[in-house]
């Protein structure tokens, strides 16, 4: 059974907050389209996430296969993307962010990087070590109010600047009662 008003939904947060698994669950829900926002972020790679789009080829490939539909759920963050993503915001009708204790997230964002690249991989001596590490440094940052990446500090001043409402949730609820707030925000109403 769907939700009864789905709408254009974007859900941020720092990695390993769940910002993907609840914008899944939105969408299978409601029975639209999710995408993340790393989709068009990066180039596709092997292995992935290693080159980045220009920012206007990233709204574009957007704007042609996604953005015009008229219900959807997206994920990941827009920071960064300077005044190309305002034609995506202006399509959005709510904002989820997505907070979580910052060493639950961290647990859980070492454990998805084992799933994604395996335990080898990652281990001191392979291949993909280093990265790993500076990947994992870059995710701890997000609750540094002085990190120059993405940061919670920047994703709540822009809450504050965007006109679309917006809704915090904590990531550590389970996921259906996160789609129940999500639903009862926009509609009133829960599953």
């Amino acid at each position: 059974m769907s939700l009864p008003c789905p709408r254009r939904v974007l859900v941020t947060g720092a990695a390993g907050a769940g910002t993907t698994t609840l914008a899944s669950a939105l969408a299978a829900r409601w029975s639209v389209p999710h995408a993340d926002t790393d989709d068009y972020f990066w180039l596709p790679t092997d292995p992935p996430y290693r080159e980045v789009r220009e920012v206007s080829a990233r709204v574009e490939l957007m704007s042609a296969l996604f953005l015009p539909r008229p219900v959807w759920v997206l994920s990941g963050s827009l920071l960064g993307w300077g005044d190309p993503a305002r034609s995506v915001m202006e399509r959005v009708e709510l904002v989820v962010l997505v907070t979580l204790e910052p060493s639950t997230r961290m647990a859980r964002v070492e454990e998805r990087q084992r799933r994604r690249y395996g335990s080898a991989a990652i281990a001191e001596g392979g291949p993909l070590h280093d990265e790993h590490v500076a990947f994992l440094q870059w995710c701890a940052g997000y609750d540094d109010p002085d990190f120059d990446g993405r940061n919670l500090a920047g994703h709540l001043a822009w809450l504050e600047q965007i006109e679309q409402p917006s809704l915090r949730l904590d990531g550590s609820a389970a996921v259906g009662d996160l789609v129940a707030q999500v639903a009862s925000h926009l509609c009133g109403a829960r599953p």
